[in-house]
């Protein structure tokens, strides 16, 4: 018997050539306000993560391993929200969200790969906030051009093998239970629900890998943190420790709101409630635009580099 359903599943994933993604449930009424807001969420995140790269470009005093970082994590911001937020609009304007299957399995396999490097990403810039303020006369040393190069290599390389193995594990299993996603993309916990097969294990792998890389690299910052904090406690003055603490809690702040999400949505038994969805659209689409505006509005240095090259291209334009 179970054998029978198992081939007709597998018979039936031959005829699938498409995914339908249900998105989310929404009033009428607010159908343009969604728009706008998606879109306008998506302008920003592309303008002001493109701005970040063009500032740390031009101005020589932002050539530091904290911007190198930082440009990384821009252009996951924006790759991340390249992936969900079009589809997105595209649903709420056609009222359907079809999506090919290759086209399932890319977005499911990119978003785990630029999920998990950001995660490495923020382990790294707590490492390199640790070398400078505990380690600041050996900091020149220890993360110079070559290292940083290896470390913003090792999170790019650590988050395609962990989506690899994600994304085969998940397609690896029989499809035929209907192609609604009742998720806004395609993500493991909902394409797993039109598996026909027992998704058990695949459930635990997820469990245990997600939840391995999430908090390992919790604990790494947050022990790299303990040291800072001891460190900006045993300065003198209350000006270079309000200097030491504002390069640190904007790094803080984006950690908080990218962990808080995926505790949420990854590490708890799989749930219909709506709430996940939600929490889906806040870190594809809020999240990839609060980044920018953090770092700019807490970080002197980028105020100055945008303040330059303002002023930079103010005469220019004064005289068109």
């Amino acid at each position: 018997m179970v054998s029978s359903a198992l081939t007709e599943c597998e018979n039936m994933t031959l005829l699938f050539e498409s995914f339908e993604l249900l998105g989310f449930q929404y009033p009428p009424n607010l159908k343009f306000l969604l728009l706008f807001f998606f879109f306008l969420m998506y302008i920003l995140t592309l303008s002001g993560n493109g701005l970040i790269l063009l500032v740390v470009a031009l101005e020589p005093q932002l050539h530091k391993p904290m911007y190198w970082f930082l440009c990384h994590l821009s252009v996951m911001d924006m790759m991340v929200s390249s992936l969900v937020v079009p589809k997105l609009i595209a649903w709420l304007i056609e009222s359907s969200g079809t999506i090919s299957f290759a086209g399932c399995v890319s977005q499911l396999f990119f978003f785990h790969f630029l999920g998990c490097t950001e995660c490495f990403l923020y382990t790294v810039m707590a490492f390199d906030r640790f070398l400078a303020i505990c380690k600041p006369l050996h900091y020149g040393t220890l993360m110079n051009h070559h290292v940083c190069f290896c470390l913003s290599f090792g999170t790019w390389f650590g988050g395609s093998l962990h989506s690899v193995i994600e994304t085969s594990i998940t397609f690896h299993l029989p499809y035929g239970r209907g192609i609604l996603v009742n998720y806004i993309f395609c993500d493991i916990p909902a394409v797993l629900k039109l598996a026909c097969a027992d998704t058990s294990l695949n459930e635990m792998v997820t469990l245990v890998d997600v939840g391995l890389v999430a908090m390992t690299c919790f604990l790494l910052i947050l022990t790299s943190y303990a040291y800072i904090i001891s460190a900006i406690l045993r300065i003198p003055t209350a000006k270079r420790r309000h200097r030491a603490f504002s390069t640190c809690t904007a790094h803080i702040t984006l950690v908080l709101i990218y962990y808080v999400p995926v505790v949420y949505t990854y590490l708890r038994p799989p749930s219909q409630d709506s709430l996940d969805k939600v929490v889906a659209m806040f870190y594809t689409a809020v999240t990839p635009c609060l980044n920018p505006l953090i770092y700019t509005l807490r970080n002197k240095e980028m105020k100055i580099g945008l303040q330059r090259l303002w002023y930079r291209k103010l005469p220019h334009s004064l005289t068109n």
